[in-house]
C-alpha cells in the first residue's frame, strides 16, 4: 500500500520492538497514551516511572537516546507555553525567585509538559520502528473506518510528492542564484507557489493512475458504498505471545496509574 522506500522518520532495525505486527505496537502505544493522560497531576512519581517504562523500551528498540531526544523538540510550541501558564492564569499565587505564579497555572503546566511530553515520546517511538507502510496495514488490521485509513494512506502518498516537488524548485531556484532577501523577492515565491500547485497536481494524477494499475477501484465510492480500496498483498497477523509482549507497556502503565489515584 505504500511506495518502496522508507520514511526518514523510521529507523531500520533487528530489535524485538521492530519485529511485533504493526497493529500491535499501534494498540500498545494509544493504550499507553490514554492512561498517561488518565494519570492525576498530583501523582508526580507516576510519570517518572512512565517514563523508566518508555526508556526501557528505548533500549530494547535500540533506538539511541540522542534520536529521541532531538525529535522531542517537535513539543517546544506546547512547551513555550505551559511556560506562560503559570504567569496568566488567574487564583491563589505563590513567589517562586521572586516572581508571582499561579499554583493553578503551575499545575496546569507541569500537567502539559509531563503528559505531553510522554505521549510525543510514544509517538516517536511508535514511528521509529514502524515502517509507514506497516502503519496504514495495521490501521486496517484494526478495523478502522476505511475513511480514515485512506486519508492516511492519501497523506502519505502525496505529502511525499510536494515534498519532493518542493526540492526539486528550491534547488532550480538556487542553481540560478536565487536567494530570498527581502519583500521584492515575494513575486518569484507566488509564482513558486503557483507552480508548484500545478505540478503537485500532475504528479498526483500519475499518482492516482499508478494505484490504479495496482488495484485500486474508486468506483465504490461512486457508488455510494465502502471507498475503494488497495488490495492488502502482506497479511498481518499476530500471535497471543505478540499481543502480550505489546500490551506489556501499556498494563504496567495502568498499574502506575492505579496506583496513583489510590495512594
Amino acid at each position: 500500500m505504500g511506495a518502496g522506500h522508507t520514511h526518514r522518520l523510521y529507523r531500520h532495525g533487528h530489535s524485538p520492538v521492530h519485529a511485533l505486527p504493526p497493529h500491535t505496537k499501534l494498540a500498545a502505544a494509544f493504550l499507553f497514551v490514554v492512561v498517561v493522560v488518565s494519570t492525576p497531576r498530583t501523582a508526580m512519581w507516576s510519570f517518572a516511572l512512565y517514563a523508566v517504562l518508555l526508556a526501557h523500551v528505548t533500549h530494547l528498540a535500540r533506538v539511541p537516546a540522542t534520536l529521541l531526544l532531538g525529535r522531542l523538540l517537535i513539543e517546544v510550541p506546547f512547551v513555550a507555553f505551559a511556560v506562560l501558564m503559570p504567569f496568566v492564569a488567574e487564583g491563589e499565587r505563590v513567589q517562586v525567585l521572586g516572581l508571582s505564579l499561579s499554583v493553578s497555572g503551575l499545575w496546569g503546566a507541569w500537567n502539559v509538559l509531563a503528559k505531553g511530553t510522554l505521549g510525543v515520546a510514544a509517538s516517536v517511538l511508535l514511528a521509529a520502528t514502524t515502517e509507514l507502510r506497516a502503519l496504514v496495514l495495521g490501521l486496517q488490521r484494526l478495523k478502522l473506518p476505511p475513511v480514515l485509513v485512506q486519508i492516511a494512506s492519501f497523506m502519505i502518498r502525496y505529502g511525499e510528492v510536494i515534498t519532493d516537488e518542493m526540492r526539486r524548485m528550491r534547488i532550480a531556484r538556487a542553481s540560478r542564484g536565487f536567494e530570498a532577501r527581502g519583500v521584492r523577492h515575494w513575486g518569484v515565491l507566488a509564482k513558486s507557489a503557483g507552480a508548484l500547485f500545478i505540478r503537485s497536481y500532475e504528479r498526483g494524477e500519475r499518482v492516482h493512475l499508478a494505484m490504479v494499475s495496482r488495484g485500486y477501484s474508486p468506483a465504490a465510492t461512486r457508488r455510494g458504498g465502502a471507498p475503494g480500496t488497495m488490495p492488502v498483498i502482506d497479511e498481518v497477523t499476530a500471535s497471543r505471545a505478540q499481543w502480550s509482549y505489546a500490551l506489556a507497556l501499556p498494563c504496567a502503565a495502568l498499574v502506575i496509574c492505579l496506583l496513583g489515584w489510590f495512594l
